[in-house]
């Protein structure tokens, strides 16, 4: 259940596992949830490809969210027709979590696609674009960075002036993506500072770094300036964000909230449960915990 796996299995799976409209009248699902305001909240389509994202569209806005996460170029125009946000876009081109910015192999490849997709994120009205380090694959960390910092300020200077900000996200690399070379936070702030432009930043994934590093709340409050935006899950297991789980998401909640952040926390756990409609109130739970 990878993200890498999801992505190329989401299409092809979705509309067989359609809910066709049921948790519209299902009563856990009548009203629209009020939101404190405290949290801007979101969902990763990729946890949530079981069903269609024109019915997503539909359940997040009954959960009172305005935005939904991981959207390429091509499902704009739907979540646009609700009247929602994408608040972490993919370029058009090829998605590769492995093949990243840190090997100058693929710079020419990722220069043109991030090139293309800036504009468009811009001209959508969308504001941030997720990248990737990519593998080490016997990289040095330092050869890493100063490749990735080569490659990023090619580009760092259209985003700038398109008021877009580029996205590294950092992985685990002990259990979900072993090799990963943004896998601490470390890195990435260093790169932050190489490339020293308001315009990149670090997406903070709260599950993966509970696992490679843990001190979720310090390394928050000591070094929110250089994050952009956050994912969560449960750990173990990237699944629910409940009780069955060791982190404490309210706490975090309010750390984040405490720095003045006003970017998106986007809900990518992967429900357990059996039935979709049980999966949907699972994600109703989770946004529930996470509104401080």
């Amino acid at each position: 259940m990878e993200r890498r796996k999801a992505i190329k299995s989401m299409a092809a799976s979705a509309a067989g596992l359609a809910l066709s409209g049921k948790f519209i009248t299902d009563k856990n699902f009548e009203e629209v949830m009020k939101l404190k305001g405290n949290i801007n909240h979101s969902v990763c389509q990729w946890t949530y490809g079981f069903i269609p994202l024109e019915e997503l569209c539909l359940f997040v806005k009954k959960l009172g969210l305005n935005a939904i996460d991981l959207l390429a170029p091509k499902d704009w125009p739907t979540i646009k027709k609700h009247g929602l946000t994408c608040s972490m876009c993919y370029t058009n081109g090829k998605i590769s979590l492995t093949e990243g910015w840190n090997n100058k192999t693929f710079h020419p490849d990722l220069i043109k696609n991030f090139t293309e997709a800036i504009p468009l994120v811009a001209a959508a009205g969308y504001k941030n674009l997720i990248c990737f380090s990519g593998n080490k694959n016997g990289m040095d960390d330092e050869t890493g960075l100063r490749n990735m910092t080569d490659g990023i300020k090619q580009i760092i200077g259209l985003a700038e002036k398109n008021n877009v900000v580029i996205h590294i996200e950092v992985f685990n690399s002990k259990v979900d993506h072993k090799d990963y070379m943004a896998d601490n936070t470390k890195w990435a702030i260093e790169l932050c500072k190489r490339i020293g432009s308001s315009n990149f930043k670090i997406l903070y994934d709260i599950y993966h770094m509970q696992i490679d590093e843990g001190d979720i709340i310090r390394t928050i409050s000591d070094n929110h300036q250089y994050f952009g935006h956050y994912h969560t899950a449960g750990v173990p297991g990237r699944h629910e964000i409940d009780e069955s789980q060791e982190l404490n998401y309210p706490a975090i909640m309010r750390a984040i909230a405490k720095t003045g952040f006003k970017g998106y926390v986007a809900q990518e756990f992967i429900p357990t449960a059996k039935e979709n409609i049980d999966k949907l109130a699972a994600l109703k739970k989770a946004i529930k915990i996470c509104d401080i």
